[in-house]
């Protein structure tokens, strides 16, 4: 490919790593305007599931039959991944970060998660014993040290309400590094689109049960304002976002989509501030420096 047909490709590439790392940090601005209306986790994630179920479902149709790649057919083993998969990667962590959303602000809720590639890393080494090189050690301390620094701010305004939402947004964040650690082979085999679409499918499932067995019926009626912001949540900070990266990859390549996908933390302490109110101070500035900071140095300290 010429130069000249590549930059329009690369423009595009960057303009949708941009757009799905802000529609990914909104998730946490629409669940902090939801919690305003008297509803809890488990609705919340329902209602946003059961709207994202329907497009899940197509994604992973249009990826099996009109999908570019030879399909390969699922096998008892496949759907034995793929259910551990959607359970770890998409229902328990997003059911982890939405409780502790309930307890913490959406800046450090987006600062944990922003963890992500340096337990990917530690994850890597305990299962597979991959090393882990002295640059890969220094980006995980900028990274820690900046998540503690907001981590200890709040503690000391909030107090428990913070440990306990720090702690579910953290297992959060390692149960998705399960996920990629994990997934590795069934995406070779079948896709990155098309196992997410199963994957998502599986967890949504889920999360709609969980709701049919925790819940009487009648919980089903909330405000209008749930209605739409669940909407909202899974069409845009869901769905789209999935798509909007994926595109990203396949013209930026993982890596450049990841250092754009670094504006996540910035965007959500933004909108944090313009939509819910939080504040916004200088531990938050530097902690949320030397995350980005950690995270830039890992992404780019991989072999």
């Amino acid at each position: 490919m010429s130069a000249a047909a590549r930059a329009p490709r690369s423009g595009a590439g960057l303009l949708l790593a941009l757009a799905g790392a802000i529609a990914f940090s909104g998730k946490a601005i629409i669940v902090k305007l939801a919690y305003r209306h008297g509803v809890d986790a488990v609705t919340v994630i329902m209602y946003r599931m059961l709207f994202a179920l329907p497009l899940f479902l197509g994604l992973s149709w249009w990826a099996t039959y009109h999908s570019s790649r030879p399909v390969v057919p699922l096998t008892r083993r496949d759907w034995l991944g793929i259910l551990g998969l959607g359970f770890s990667g998409y229902y328990a962590a997003s059911m982890l970060d939405f409780w502790g959303l309930q307890y913490i602000s959406a800046s450090l809720e987006r600062l944990i998660l922003y963890l992500n590639p340096t337990l990917v890393l530690l994850l890597g080494w305990l299962l597979y014993r991959r090393p882990i090189r002295p640059r890969q050690y220094g980006a995980m301390a900028l990274s820690y040290a900046g998540m503690l620094l907001v981590f200890g701010h709040e503690l000391s305004f909030e107090g428990h309400a913070t440990l306990i939402g720090g702690g579910l947004v953290f297992a959060s964040a390692v149960s998705y590094a399960l996920y990629l650690v994990y997934s590795g082979e069934l995406v070779k085999r079948h896709g990155s689109l098309r196992l997410v679409g199963l994957a998502t499918s599986v967890a949504c499932l889920l999360c709609i049960l969980q709701f049919l067995l925790l819940k009487p019926l009648s919980a089903a009626i909330v405000a209008p304002e749930v209605i739409w912001l669940s909407l909202l949540n899974a069409l845009a900070c869901t769905v789209a976002p999935v798509l909007m990266v994926m595109m990203a990859i396949e013209r930026i390549g993982p890596g450049l989509t990841a250092q754009v996908g670094m504006v996540g933390p910035l965007s959500t302490i933004g909108m944090g501030m313009w939509i819910l109110g939080e504040p916004l101070n200088g531990w938050i500035l530097a902690g949320t420096a030397l995350v980005l900071a950690g995270v830039l140095w890992v992404t780019r300290a991989r072999p």
